[in-house]
């Protein structure tokens, strides 16, 4: 690609910091690499707190299967998990060490999906969290940093999961089983980047995490292709949602307790296992989302409502966010921002040109950030303007 680029075949080149010519890439490119905007698509863990199936697993006996079981419906527990994951280690493993806080993602809905007033949505919801505890005092729901990293916080989530899990008569360590495609060399360094810091941070006397090499095949058979929820077979996997619409519920529903396509990744089917859905609190975070959905008149109360539902999500620790779609390294000959942009639908597809301009030289890292700057302050404006047209409208 970056070949094709050079001899003025292309005019954007995506690059690939892990690989082996991009040294020499930077060499000649250095102050020309930028990254484009975060996208919107999400990528996180989902725990399996209704774990069925293990064809694939490290667990050696019965006390370990059932162990973890309880470990992962109790929601101390995920936190410490969510809390001791460095997002920074794991992003670097694809995007590099400098860009990996350019894909950080800490949300499951983007922190600047929608607004209310000059407030993202990130903000809202961040201010709701805070309410379910001080552990979540200093993060911060926005993209690009990693404010969730806390060792000590781990540290102390797990004590407290550690006296409740004990009372039911769990043993220590508790071992988490993570499928992995043997030969997505990015995909077994990410994992094993998880592995060490959850490690690192809990210790391998209270959490192992069992990193489980296997063909795509075999992989996928377990997790996305597995034809019913008591065949998915693993404690922890990383999967992505992307938005069809332009509203926080594009999001936030894939966990409603009827209709949610992400209760599978749980474990759960659509409808059933009640006592399950109770267990975690999906009941309700089901009323959350109820109330946010009839409220049909007042946009900023709809996002308000939709806010105190990402905040749940956030404190349940059921989907551990980590990055992003996009904040990809390039050098490029396209004006900066200057072709259509929208989060969802045709419109921000990158292979819609409608109003894309080239130029003669080559954008240099300044030159994009400037213009990332200025884009970013005007969307935030007409954002807001276009809300409030839209609140009107509906009124």
């Amino acid at each position: 690609m970056i070949r094709s680029f050079s001899s003025g075949s292309y005019t954007t080149a995506r690059l690939f910091p892990t690989s082996s010519n991009f040294d020499s890439t930077k060499q000649e490119y250095g102050d020309k690499i930028v990254y484009s905007p975060q996208e919107a698509t999400s990528y996180y863990f989902t725990f399996n707190v209704n774990r069925q199936s293990y064809n694939k697993t490290a667990k050696t006996d019965e006390a370990q299967k059932t162990s973890t079981k309880e470990a992962l419906l109790n929601k101390n527990f995920r936190q410490a998990i969510n809390f001791a994951l460095d997002r920074h280690s794991y992003s670097a493993q694809m995007n590099g060490e400098e860009g990996a806080d350019k894909i950080i993602r800490t949300s499951l809905v983007p922190y600047d999906y929608v607004q209310v007033g000059e407030k993202t949505f990130g903000e809202l919801a961040q201010e709701q969290l805070v309410t379910y505890g001080d552990q979540w005092k200093d993060v911060a729901l926005t993209d690009g940093k990693d404010t969730i990293y806390n060792p000590t916080k781990a540290k102390a989530a797990f004590e407290k999961a550690k006296s409740e899990l004990q009372a039911k008569g769990v043993t220590f360590p508790i071992h988490l089983d993570i499928p992995v495609e043997q030969t997505d060399v990015i995909a077994v360094q990410q994992t094993n980047s998880l592995k060490q810091s959850v490690e690192a941070a809990l210790g391998t006397e209270n959490v192992v995490i069992d990193v489980l090499q296997m063909t795509d095949n075999e992989k996928m058979s377990i997790t996305s292709q597995a034809k019913v929820p008591s065949q998915k077979d693993y404690d922890l996997n990383g999967t992505g949602w992307g938005p069809d619409y332009q509203d926080p519920a594009t999001y936030l529903n894939i966990l409603d307790a009827k209709k949610g396509s992400a209760l599978k990744h749980l474990g759960i089917t659509k409808g059933k296992d009640p006592e399950v859905m109770a267990q975690v609190g999906l009941d309700e975070y089901k009323k959350l989302l109820d109330d946010a959905a009839s409220e049909t008149t007042d946009l900023n109360k709809r996002y308000e409502k939709y806010a105190k539902a990402q905040a749940w999500v956030s404190d349940s620790s059921l989907l551990i966010p980590v990055a992003s779609s996009g904040g990809s390294p390039t050098v490029s000959r396209t004006v900066p921002f200057s072709k259509a942009y929208s989060q969802v639908g045709i419109k921000g597809d990158p292979f819609v040109f409608k109003g894309l301009e080239l130029q003669n030289d080559i954008v240099t890292t300044k030159e994009y950030e400037e213009a990332l700057k200025k884009w970013q302050k005007e969307k935030l404006e007409t954002n807001a303007k276009y809300q409030k047209e839209l609140a009107n409208h509906v009124k």
